[in-house]
């Protein structure tokens, strides 16, 4: 084991047994990180990408909310082109709090069309994720209703 895996096992930014786990598995890998993950991707989302599709500029700051990454999630669904097999969900390091933006993601995954494993009652309400708690509100409908185009 090299120096660089030591430090980021100890700072907890990866657990090795876990990852190598899941890159064995035959199912594919759908990565949900709050920061820029430096595996080899097929293709990436981020929430900048949201400003495309009609999220105001006012409202950038709410780009890391519940409704942002509901609506990345329906993102990401769309650009996957095997929706059949069912993929493994993975969080890395984020802490596993139900009701949070991962959650979020995950919902607008199974919205979408993704066979996804999932527990009823770990999602965000339905009035966090059409972002009604925002100070800043954004069009929600809108905003899917171009994505799902």
């Amino acid at each position: 084991m090299t120096k660089i895996d030591e430090r980021r096992r100890r700072e907890g930014k990866t657990d090795y047994s876990r990852r190598m786990n899941l890159l064995k598995g035959e199912s594919p890998r759908i990565v949900f990180r709050s920061r820029e993950a430096q595996d080899s991707i097929d293709f990436g989302v981020t929430s900048k990408a949201l400003l495309d599709y009609g999220w105001p500029k006012s409202a950038a700051g709410s780009l890391k909310s519940v409704t942002a990454s509901y609506l990345l999630g329906i993102l990401m669904a769309k650009k996957m082109t095997d929706k059949k097999k069912l993929p493994v969900i993975d969080f890395g390091m984020i802490r596993n709090v139900h009701k949070s933006r991962a959650y979020a993601f995950m919902k607008g995954l199974i919205d979408a069309g993704i066979n996804v494993k999932h527990k009823e009652g770990i999602f965000p309400e339905d009035n966090r994720i059409k972002g009604e708690h925002l100070k800043n509100k954004v069009p929600f409908e809108q905003i899917k209703s171009k994505i799902m185009k």
